[in-house]
């Protein structure tokens, strides 16, 4: 039977992750205070920087103009999902750098269409 009172990192983690993870080591002794807040604020971290990524990439991408009441829905279920989300799949899969690459793609469209939209205001 595993011993409960230790916690394996994965040494093979994606370059956010492993950026915001690197002080744990490969394994983290749950009974020991200060590792434990170090691996609750890496995580933290982590959430943090998805949770950034995705509002920046949902405004550029997919955001209208709604109510503050829809508003409010809308990113209180985005901050739920990213927490799940993160959770689940955050060690294991390039969250934070697809995000980013997104929401560079969306502002690159976004600047476009707004150049265009500019010209086609000064032709007519």
């Amino acid at each position: 039977m595993q011993d409960m009172s230790t916690l394996t990192v994965p040494t093979d983690l994606w370059p956010v992750a492993d950026f915001f993870f690197q002080g744990l080591g490969n394994e983290i002794n749950l009974n020991n205070e200060n590792e434990v807040s170090m691996l609750f604020r890496s995580f933290m971290l982590l959430y943090l920087t998805v949770v950034i990524l995705t509002i920046i990439t949902f405004k550029l991408g997919f955001a209208r103009k709604l109510p503050l009441g829809k508003n409010i829905v809308v990113y209180t279920v985005l901050i739920i999902g990213t927490f799940i989300l993160t959770l689940i799949l955050g060690l294991n899969l390039p969250l934070p750098e697809s995000l980013f690459v997104a929401a560079i793609i969306l502002g690159v469209y976004r600047l476009r269409l707004h150049r265009e939209r500019g010209a086609r205001q000064n032709e007519s």
